[in-house]
Order: structure tokens, then C-alpha cells, then sequence
């Protein structure tokens, strides 16, 4: 007998928390999907989770799988509300933190000063012994100071110990005599070291991103236990999954031992969720934008693989150098420009947009919190892209006294009508965007033309077209439910884990190869093992880090599956070769050194089967709501057809000017546009270009 399935995600975003609803009825081959939005409520983010399944209407105690993703680690970051820390590390490396990267983005400032550690310099300790680069010790593990060490923590109200210790990335074996010997000392205090979360060298970036995970894991620890709790308390009974930055979710005690790779967890499964969708529409190669209240992240997919790194900063701008996370990241550019970016003017009358939010509280001016200062959205609004009548689906009256006044305050500053101020407010997140797209496309040696723009969150469908335009791309897709897209994306990840490993090895030694992967994937397996899941269900992917004789930096390049032989090297090394000339647009006559190994594990814990949508044969006629006039911005004023994208059906097909109007977001389809609706209710929006 089939059985019903259902299936619960949720995404904790700075404005909204979201909510998407999968149940899937194997007998009859259809689904019930269900979307809802909910106010994010700090600091009781647990709280804004239960509201928004409330508001779905939903009972826990029917569903069979819930993920969740959440901005928690990256706020307690950027607001500096984590835990009072310490870190303990080698004897003589006391100041890595301090003295961290000469890479400050200002060069020619003279006044410039390195961004402040998260640990003060009394708070940082030092143990005796030493590890080489190759993992021997060189002298023996020295613990004679350590009680005097947690006596002073105490006293200063230290709530979480890092622990950080010289090569410990080759043999971790120093630095868990450290972690036992404090847990046996302070059961209470929260401990991590920095082989719990990296086995890869560089000294500062292991140091800063062991720190930073200490720094949070109380907050994460308290917001991830009280979600646990609170889902058991309203029925449900299955296995909580939390996702992370690597595209893949983890357990619930997985995912509090090492909180710090939640730090991008919501643009992870919005960018993989654009990966599943290319897959299922038949388009691997995708530029993903993600617009929503505060930000918009944009990556690029290439062959349906979403790119993940370790080279991952935050606070990095070009006023500060910011602080380095080793963890596997999705390779992102993120900027302050999303349907609360405020619009102000600089000294020299010049209109710029964001990085600046107007958040939840008080909202852009038409929310009618006490917003003055106009936003994107507010913007929209004032050109008809957006409905007033229908603003946030219908749920909130628009303010447009305020947004009126608020663009006339601008209008003021720039000496023109507020129209064209609304208008230049469009134009430049436009603007702002396109150039965070061509970051991770044209600068990295990718034509934008070659791939398909996907856009999602609030915000993304309005500009979409827009920015396509810019960038030359055929086709933009807005997928169905693109607000919660994010949430959707939980739904498709497997339970994943990222292994590093720094080894160097010469370009042919075939052995060394061998033998270092077949200890990751043992180490990798025996872990899924330990939490239930068969080793047969168990998949791996492994990439190499290699490099030029000489250089400093590596990059990674899939090796073939099976034991490593004469061939797969020799395959590896082309692979690399070519990888470096695309990267760099040049390649070297020079040896190759292997740097490392980077190996994905995953498992498959309940993914979601998108089915078609059902046809019930109504014409295109019944989802339009009317016409009205829209200022495009950047393609003049035109009359438009207004369709309710909850009518529209597989099939459909129709011309811009229109608008598509669904409860979370606008379709802004402009004049020539071509578009059509697929068997899974995604918008495809052809451009001509």
C-alpha cells in the first residue's frame, strides 16, 4: 500500500519567516501544496516558526519530514550577540587573530585598522607542545596550566572555549587532550576545536572560523533545542533536519555540535533548489538570484552542480577585510540591495540604493509602520508594477500617502518629479545587481548568454526581465512559489557532510592518492553508519586540490570514481589544467602538487518528487484580472494585462506588457516578451535577446 507523505520546511529570513507544505498522495499521482509567510520574531525566532505553521494551517503530528533553515548564526555574527569566548591555542601563537591576512582592501589608507578580533588578547591563552606540518609531535602535550587557565575564564564570564592548536589539521590528537581534559574541569562550558570543523592549514582562517563557532554554538545550541522542543510540544514526532551551507542539511545534533555551518544556510537551499529546478526543466546551466527583503545573493550552476567553497568571509567590504570561515559555503555574492533598500542621496546630489534596510520594523513606507524613507518596493509601487490593491497579497493595506511623501522628499533632494525619482530607484538596484551577476559570471570567465536566469524571493520576479535584458541570457524562469523558494530548496537536499583533508602529495603519486581518499571515505562512511543509515545508501564525490609547483593557492577538480589508478591521475591533471586556463584564461608549462582532498558525502533522508501539475482544460481568459497602466523604468509606460498566476495552468502561453500577480510576489513581464507556463506551473519568460 502507498503512503501519503508529508513534508514541512521552513526558512527564518530577516523580514519573514517562510513556509512550504508538500503532501503527496503516491495513489493518485497528485500533490497538496501549501505556502505561507509569517513575521520573524527575535529574538524568540522559534516562536515565528510555529506562528507560520499556524498560519498554514497544518498539524505536526501528521507530518513525516521537517528541515528548517534559519539566519540565526549570521545575525548573532553581524550583531555581535554571540557568547563571551576564549580560545586556547599553541604556545607562541597567541596573536594569530590580531595579526591575521596583510590583505586590507583600503591599501593606500594609512589610517586603516584591521578589523577588531572577536576574542580580546587576555582571553586568549597558550598550551604547551607541538605538532609538525606532517602531524609528528615534536614536543609533548603540556597541561600543567590549564586549571589556572579556567580559573581566570570563570572569573571573566566566559561561556564557550575555543580551542586552536598548531597543525592540529595533520593530527588532531593535542588538541582533544585539550577539549577532554576541560570538559572533565567545566562540564558546563560549551568546547570546539578546530578538528571538529576543519582539517585543512591556514593557521588564521582555522583559528578566526574556530572562534566564530564557539562564539555562537550557545546561541544556536539554546535557539535549535528550543525549535525541538517546541515542535514536540505541538505533535511532531520525526527527525528534525537543519540546513546548511553546503547545499545539504544535517541532524539536529550534528547541526548544534557545530552551528557555524548554518552561517548561510537560507541562500544555500535557495541556490540548490535552483539546481533541482534546472534539472527538472532541463536546464543545468543557471545564473540564480535571490531577491528578497534586505539582500539579494546571486550564484552560478553550471551542469546542475552548485559550486561550494571554504574561502568564505564575512563583513568583507571594501572598507574592511572582514573575518575568514573555513566551512564549505555556497560560492555566493551577496549585496545590500532587496525590497527594503532605502534610497537616500550623497552630498553631491547622486541617488544610490541600499546597503541600508528598512527590515521589518518599520518596513518600507507602505507598510504603514512609520517608515519616511522610500525603498525599492515602495518605488514599485508608485510605478503600478506592483498593485496597491493587492499589496503583499492582498494582506496589507498600501500606504501610499506615505510612499508619496516619501518619494517627494526624494524628488526634493534630486530636483525632479517623483516619478522619475521611483523610476531611478528601479534603474540602480537594477544596476547594482547586474553587477553582482557578473562577479560570479563574467569576471569568472562565464558568458552569461550560455545559462538561464532563475529569480526568486519577493523581489525577483519584478526585476528578473530586466536584468536578463542586461545581461544578454534567452530565458528567465520565476518558479512557482518563488517567495518560499528557499524553503522548496530544503525539501530536494540530501543529508550531506564536506571532509577536508591537507596532505601534500606529488603530481603522480598514485598510492598516496589512493590511500588518502580511501580514509575519507571509511572515516565518512563509519559517521552515517553510527547514526543509522546503511552504508549502501551512501554516496561520495571527491575533488582534489591542486596547484602549480610554487603558487599558494589551490583550486578543486572532481577525480573519477573508483580506485585511483595511472589513468584517473592522468585525467585529474588535463581536468586541472583546463579548470586553471578558464579560471585565470592562461595555463602553465610547470609541475602540479596535490594540496589536499575534498570529499562530498551524502545520503538521501526523504527527498521531495516534484509531480506535474493537474489540467482542468480552463482558458487563459479566467486569469486575467484586467488591464492598468505600468512605468516599466527602463521600457516606458504601457498598458498591461493583469493575470492571477494562482489561474494560470500548464500550458498557457501569452505576450508582455503584463503582470503576474501572485500572493507573494509580481511577475513584471515587459513588451515582446514571450511566455509560458511548464507541467510544473514554473513561468518561463522568453526574451528575444
Amino acid at each position: 500500500m502507498q503512503i501519503t507523505t508529508r513534508r514541512i520546511a521552513t526558512d527564518v529570513g530577516g523580514t519573514f519567516t517562510d513556509l512550504v507544505y508538500f503532501e503527496t498522495d503516491p495513489s493518485t499521482g497528485t500533490q497538496r501544496i501549501v505556502t505561507a509567510k509569517a513575521d520573524t520574531t527575535p529574538p524568540n525566532f522559534a516562536k515565528g516558526v510555529l506562528d507560520v505553521v499556524d498560519k498554514g494551517g497544518l498539524k505536526l503530528a501528521e507530518v513525516d519530514f521537517f528541515a528548517h533553515g534559519s539566519t540565526v548564526v549570521i545575525n548573532a555574527l553581524t550583531e555581535r550577540k554571540g557568547a563571551r569566548t576564549g580560545l586556547i591555542t599553541t604556545a607562541g601563537f597567541r596573536d594569530v587573530l590580531e595579526i591575521a591576512r596583510g590583505n586590507r582592501p583600503d591599501f593606500f589608507n594609512l589610517l586603516y585598522e584591521k578589523p577588531e578580533p572577536f576574542v580580546e588578547r587576555y582571553l586568549r591563552r597558550e598550551v604547551g607542545g607541538r605538532m609538525d606540518y606532517r602531524g609528528n609531535e615534536t614536543a609533548p602535550l603540556d597541561l600543567s596550566g590549564l586549571p589556572a587557565i579556567l580559573d581566570d575564564f570563570r572569573r571573566d564570564g566566559v561561556e564557550a572555549i575555543a580551542i586552536c592548536l598548531l597543525h592540529a589539521y595533520a593530527n588532531p590528537a593535542h588538541e582533544q587532550g585539550v577539549a577532554e581534559e576541560i570538559r572533565r574541569l567545566w562540564q558546563d562550558v560549551s568546547v570546539v576545536a578546530s578538528h571538529q570543523i576543519t582539517r585543512e592549514w591556514r593557521e588564521y582562517e582555522r583559528t578566526s572560523t574556530t572562534v566564530l563557532s564557539a562564539y555562537v554554538q550557545p546561541v544556536a545550541e539554546r535557539y535549535l533545542s528550543g525549535l525541538g522542543d517546541g515542535l514536540r510540544d505541538a505533535g511532531y514526532r520525526g527527525s528534525l533536519y537543519v540546513m546548511q551551507s553546503n547545499c545539504g542539511v544535517d541532524s539536529l545534533a550534528s547541526a548544534k555540535a557545530t552551528p557555524i555551518t548554518m552561517v548561510e544556510s537560507g541562500p544555500a537551499s535557495g541556490f540548490w533548489a535552483a539546481a533541482e529546478l534546472g534539472r527538472l526543466i532541463g536546464e543545468p546551466n543557471v545564473l540564480a538570484l535571490d531577491i528578497g527583503g534586505t539582500t539579494a545573493k546571486c550564484s552560478l550552476i553550471e551542469n546542475g552542480q552548485v559550486r561550494v567553497k571554504t574561502d568564505y568571509w564575512i563583513e568583507r567590504n571594501r572598507k574592511s577585510a572582514g573575518y575568514p570561515i573555513m566551512v564549505p559555503v555556497v560560492d555566493l555574492v551577496e549585496i545590500g540591495n532587496g525590497g527594503g533598500s532605502i534610497a537616500w542621496v550623497d552630498e553631491f546630489r547622486k541617488l544610490h540604493v541600499g546597503p541600508r534596510s528598512a527590515g521589518a520594523m518599520p518596513g518600507p513606507a507602505a507598510y504603514g509602520r512609520g517608515g519616511t524613507e522610500a525603498t525599492t518596493t515602495d518605488a514599485n509601487l508608485a510605478l503600478g508594477r506592483i498593485n496597491r490593491d493587492y499589496f503583499c497579497g492582498g494582506t496589507v493595506v498600501a500606504d501610499m500617502k506615505a510612499v508619496d511623501r516619501a518619494l517627494e522628499r526624494l524628488a526634493v533632494a534630486l530636483d525632479c518629479e517623483p516619478a522619475e525619482a521611483a523610476r531611478g530607484i528601479v534603474r540602480i538596484a537594477n544596476a547594482n545587481m547586474v553587477n553582482a551577476l557578473k562577479l560570479v559570471s563574467v569576471n569568472r570567465g562565464y558568458d552569461p548568454r550560455d545559462f538561464t536566469l532563475v529569480v526568486f524571493g519577493g523581489g525577483g520576479a519584478m526585476h528578473g526581465v530586466a536584468l536578463g535584458h542586461e545581461l544578454g541570457v534567452r530565458k528567465v524562469v520565476v518558479p512557482r512559489g518563488a517567495p518560499v523558494f528557499s524553503a522548496w530548496g530544503m525539501m530536494m537536499s540530501d543529508l550531506r557532510r564536506d571532509y577536508f583533508m591537507t596532505r601534500l602529495l606529488e603530481q603522480d603519486d598514485v598510492g598516496g592518492l589512493d590511500t588518502l581518499a580511501g580514509t575519507l571515505v571509511d572515516h565518512a562512511t563509519a559517521r552515517f553508519i553510527e547514526e543509522g543509515i546503511p552504508a549502501e545508501r551512501v554516496r561520495h564525490q571527491v575533488l582534489v586540490k591542486l596547484r602549480y609547483m610554487n603558487q599558494e593557492h589551490a583550486i578543486e577538480v572532481p577525480l573519477a570514481a573508483g580506485p585511483v589508478d595511472a589513468a584517473s591521475l592522468a585525467q585529474l591533471l588535463r581536468d586541472f589544467h583546463n579548470a586553471y586556463e578558464r579560471e585565470y584564461t592562461y595555463r602553465l608549462d610547470s609541475g602540479v602538487e596535490i594540496v589536499g582532498l575534498h570529499l562530498i558525502a551524502s545520503a538521501e533522508v526523504g527527498r521531495l518528487e516534484v509531480m506535474p501539475l493537474p489540467v482542468t482544460g480552463a482558458v487563459l481568459s479566467d486569469a486575467v484580472k484586467g488591464r492598468r497602466l505600468v512605468d516599466y523604468a527602463t521600457d516606458g509606460i504601457h498598458e498591461a494585462t493583469v493575470y492571477d498566476a494562482e489561474r494560470l495552468e500548464p500550458g498557457m502561453t501569452f505576450a508582455g506588457p503584463a503582470i503576474i500577480e501572485d500572493p507573494g510576489t509580481t511577475i513584471v513581464v515587459h513588451p515582446g516578451n514571450g511566455v509560458t507556463i511548464d507541467a510544473y506551473g514554473n513561468t518561463h519568460i522568453e526574451l528575444g535577446n
